[in-house]
């Protein structure tokens, strides 16, 4: 099963009630594609109300957020290791994601990196 493995800067353009961002979610619902993220991706995005943030609190309910444990937190340290570059929150991020997932980011560049050295084969798609 594909995933949509969803990066802050997605988050913001679905509370700034973006088209295509809201496209692509219609997409991934039609084609049954599960949504997932991490808490420290959440903790970059979320500032606590419901009233200001409603669309990703919204969205929140259909998203799974994996926690950053040690096993996660250390395969992302392998991962920023073999690309030689990378923030602690993008390689989770990468390291969440499956063979045949889509990363959805506003960084193409520094996650494709990162997908690179995580040997799976993980499309990355501009947001």
């Amino acid at each position: 099963m594909t995933a949509l493995v969803l990066d802050a800067g997605f988050f913001i353009t679905i509370e700034r009630r973006d088209r295509e961002s809201a496209a692509l979610l219609k997409v991934a619902r039609e084609r049954s594609w599960s949504l997932r993220t991490n808490g420290a991706v959440l903790a970059e995005v979320w500032r606590g109300g419901t009233n200001h943030q409603a669309p990703l609190a919204a969205l929140l309910h259909a998203v799974s957020v994996v926690p950053v444990d040690d096993e996660l937190a250390k395969e992302a340290g392998t991962l920023i290791r073999d690309a030689r570059t990378g923030t602690a929150i993008d390689a989770t991020l990468v390291a969440i994601a499956a063979k045949g997932d889509r990363v959805v980011t506003s960084d193409p560049h520094d996650i494709g990196v990162l997908v690179a050295a995580c040997g799976r084969a993980v499309t990355v798609v501009a947001c």
